[in-house]
């Protein structure tokens, strides 16, 4: 019997991320904060990855015809594109911390955002750190030819290892089933509607190993450039 290895994969992993954060939530069901922020990400789960996600899955090809009747280049529409899930992805997200009463707790005694206001999350926190990195992706689909799935898992590192850098722990590394929905879904649906004629040349082994640093170089110069922007010029804080 033939395995669908992407199928097996992504099966794995959506296991995995059920069973940790049932485990989670079930340590911390005595912890009122604690418990409210596995919940919150409880629904995020629920409303981005499986409902998101198996949208995203159900509409590929018709959305992908649409997007591709588009006036624009490729890349610029994966941008545009990726932006608008990464939009939606953080709405989920503010949402949830929004709903912290919910949860038993006060808005702000338990969050998974930066902030209560979804404008200041996406413009001043989140997606504006985001997008350099999608272009990054977009430039390297330009280069090598990728499969969706292979940038799906490839932007779940990139989200892990960002993720690990903010927070400064390495513990955060741990948390990748949880990243790999996050952010790996952002990207899926818009590298499935890149054309698949472009010049691009066929993916080696190696080039998985250059992919990570490729889009963090591409995107480097333009994130540091925004968080300066925000944290020197704007002063804004990391948590409010």
């Amino acid at each position: 019997m033939k395995i669908d290895v992407k199928k097996w994969f992504v099966g794995s992993f959506a296991t995995l991320l059920v069973v940790m954060t049932t485990l989670i939530f079930v340590d911390s069901y005595h912890k009122p904060n604690a418990r409210a922020v596995i919940g919150m990400a409880g629904g995020l789960i629920v409303l981005w990855v499986f409902l998101g996600g198996g949208l995203m899955v159900r509409y590929r090809e018709p959305v992908c015809g649409y997007v591709r009747g588009l006036p624009g280049g490729w890349k610029t529409k994966f941008v545009l594109f990726a932006t608008v899930l990464a939009l939606i992805e953080e709405a989920i997200t503010v949402t949830m911390t929004n709903l912290a009463p919910l949860f038993g707790v006060k808005v702000g005694e338990a969050y998974i955002t930066a902030s209560a206001n979804w404008l200041d999350v996406v413009a001043l926190h989140s997606v504006v750190m985001f997008v350099p990195l999608f272009i990054g992706v977009a430039f390297l689909l330009g280069r090598y030819a990728f499969t969706p799935f292979a940038i799906f898992v490839l932007f779940g590192v990139v989200g892990t290892t960002a993720e690990a850098l903010y927070s400064g722990s390495p513990a955060t590394l741990l948390q990748f089933p949880q990243w790999l929905f996050v952010y790996g879904l952002m990207v899926y649906h818009p590298a499935y509607c890149v054309p698949v004629d472009r010049a691009a040349r066929p993916v080696r082994p190696w080039h998985y190993l250059v992919a990570l640093p490729y889009v963090f170089a591409v995107a480097l110069p333009f994130v540091v450039v925004i968080g300066f922007v925000i944290t020197s010029v704007l002063h804004h804080p990391g948590i409010h």
